[in-house]
């Protein structure tokens, strides 16, 4: 990934994007070529030296049987959004400006290991189910459901874990405009509701911030 240096992510980003990671793309590469699936994952810093994403794929999904040759990688996707030159204070002073896009991403590299195994499975469904449960009035439970319908279900899958051996992250909020241009680029997703975008590009660029966080 191209990173110039001030849109480096640091550990404490890097962090909080996998933590937040709902699902990304898995992409494998093979003695069939490149493989790929979009599949929800879970973060796990405890898990070696850097961490590991586990998530699961149908037992039909050819990617999980097809052997990965070196790494293998994990791109995860955080909020993005378009940026209008109009919102530019730059671009009545002199004009000379173009859109761009701005974006948080991480290239997640390492190993993938395959579990065909139903008590790792059931444990990382749990575990997968609470954390996107969590935030929902009335969470469901796998115990919601018929232990043997689980325990069906559970047969359909098998389990994934890229167990991490580097990152490369990059978070592209504005920070290479003057901070003029940057409070434009606040105002400009907040006026269009964009809150999640507003808040990304203030806490990207903290000394050009004009208001707190929300």
């Amino acid at each position: 990934m191209y990173v110039p240096g001030h849109f480096a992510a640091d550990d404490t980003q890097v962090h909080e994007l996998l933590s937040r990671c709902r699902a990304a793309d898995l992409i494998t590469s093979t003695p069939r070529g490149l493989l790929a699936t979009y599949l929800p994952l879970l973060y796990d810093p405890s898990v070696g030296e850097r961490g590991a994403l586990l998530g699961h794929v149908a037992r039909n999904n050819d990617q999980w049987r097809e052997p990965a040759e070196g790494e293998s990688l994990v791109i995860v996707h955080g909020p993005d959004a378009y940026v209008t030159p109009s919102w530019y204070a730059s671009k009545s002073e002199h004009g000379r400006v173009v859109p761009t896009w701005n974006y948080i991403t991480a290239h997640v590299y390492g190993r993938l290991v395959v579990h065909d195994d139903a008590a790792w499975l059931e444990q990382l469904v749990r575990r997968l189910t609470d954390h996107h449960e969590a935030d929902l009035p009335h969470p469901w439970s796998v115990d919601d459901a018929p232990a043997d319908f689980i325990a069906g279900q559970l047969r359909a899958i098998v389990g994934v874990e890229l167990c991490i051996t580097r990152i490369e992250a990059k978070v592209k909020m504005s920070q290479n405009r003057p901070a003029a241009d940057v409070k434009g680029v606040i105002d400009g997703y907040d006026e269009r509701g964009d809150t999640v975008m507003r808040d990304a590009v203030r806490a990207a660029n903290a000394p050009h911030s004009h208001a707190p966080l929300d």
